[in-house]
Formats: C-alpha cells, sequence, structure tokens
C-alpha cells in the first residue's frame, strides 16, 4: 500500500524519472540503501520502487509510529521502526534480518537523519551510521544503492517553508530522479563496509543529480 499510495500521489506534486543499471538484481531480496535529503524524498523513493516492481518493508524513525494514520499504515505494512540512539537498535535489525531471510526488500536510510541545510541545492549523502553495513555484514544481503536528486524541490528549508513547497509542488512540477545504481556486497570489518556502502550510494546519487541538471551545495 505504502508504494501504490507514493505511485498514485507522487505525479500529482511534480515529475518522477528513473534509471536503473541494478537489473536482474531488484527481483530477489537485498537491503535498498537511499540518500535522505528531504520529507519528501521516502515518497519519491517507494514511488520509484513500485515502477521497477518491489515492495520494500521500510525502516524508518520510530517517531514516525505516533502519527496515527500512518503509524497504523506502517504496522500494517510490516515496516521496522528504529528506535535511534535508544539501545534498542539490536531489535529493529533482527525484523530486518528475517524479513531479508524470506526473500523482502528493506529500505533504509544510511545517514539516519535529514541534513540541516535550508537550502533546496544538492549535497552528497553525509556520514552514515553503522546500522546499514552491520545488516548487510549479518545477512549476507547484497546492498542495492539509490540515489535521488530533486527532493529538495519538494520540501526543504525551515516548516513555513516545507508547507509552502509541497503546496505549490503541483503549480511548479518540480522534477525529480531517482538512479538504482549496480548491487555491491559490503566486506571487512564494520566502518570499512559502512564506508562502502556511502561510496556506492553517493555514486548513485552523483548519477541522479548529473541526470537532473542540479545545482550541488559543495560540503562545508
Amino acid at each position: 500500500m505504502l508504494t501504490s499510495t507514493a505511485a498514485a500521489v507522487v505525479p500529482v506534486f511534480g515529475r518522477l524519472t528513473i534509471s536503473d543499471e541494478a537489473g536482474d538484481a531488484l527481483a530477489s531480496g537485498g537491503i535498498v540503501a537511499a540518500n535522505h535529503t528531504s520529507l519528501a524524498d521516502p515518497a519519491l523513493v517507494l514511488a520509484a520502487l513500485h515502477r521497477v516492481g518491489v515492495r520494500p518493508v521500510v525502516l524508518a524513525a520510530a517517531g514516525l509510529w505516533r502519527i496515527p494514520l500512518l503509524g497504523r499504515m506502517l504496522t500494517r505494512e510490516g515496516c521496522v521502526p528504529v528506535h535511534r540512539d535508544s539501545g534498542r537498535g539490536a531489535i529493529a535489525l533482527e525484523a530486518a534480518t528475517a524479513a531479508l531471510a524470506a526473500g523482502r526488500h528493506i529500505l533504509i536510510y544510511g545517514e539516519g537523519r535529514l541534513p540541516r541545510r535550508r537550502d533546496a541545492g544538492e549535497a552528497a549523502p553525509e556520514t552514515f551510521r553503522s546500522g546499514l553495513a552491520r545488516l548487510a555484514l549479518e545477512s549476507g544481503a547484497p546492498v542495492l544503492p539509490v540515489g535521488q536528486a530533486g527532493a529538495r524541490r519538494f520540501a526543504s528549508g525551515h516548516g513555513v517553508k516545507q508547507v509552502s513547497g509541497v503546496l505549490t509542488a503541483p503549480l511548479r512540477r518540480p522534477r525529480a530522479h531517482v538512479h538504482f545504481g549496480a548491487p555491491v556486497h559490503l566486506t571487512g570489518r564494520v566502518p570499512d563496509a559502512t564506508a562502502q556502502a556511502r561510496d556506492a550510494v553517493t555514486a548513485a546519487w552523483r548519477t541522479a543529480v548529473e541526470t537532473l541538471g542540479e545545482p550541488v551545495v559543495l560540503a562545508a
């Protein structure tokens, strides 16, 4: 339902294109790792996944379950709450590993948070947390890197600006692009595997940015 809803809603707010290097790898389960830039990008990534026939289990911040309608939908879809900085991260990893063993796809954001910038430009993925690498190493599942660009044209900045961006998007018709990169198998220790995952997602993001022609904000 999440992917179907995103696929129906996104075209109302803007224009989404996709490109794919993953090929047959998308047909079997794996860890879908995407860059996180905006409150809008989960909808864009889910809509893109819907187009290639993937219905993932989403790892999402536990706070989303406090939103009544969304929380019920996330539970019904079998999504996994992540309790950040609470010592309960192992529970999420166990649930994700079980979903992978059942042949499902897992959607995870390696950065674990949104950037603190308020501009609408693109910037490379920030530092990844270790959860993605630990999940990949423990499960042996491939990582399917996903790069998205353009989400900050839908929603970015402070609260009022974000609401304004969403409300005016159907008139502005902002463009977004999602690129599915070639799968990678993480190796080595957790820090090395984390760096490998970030490099793969960054490469996919660069392809999305180049396809879209978005300006890039260089890191400070």
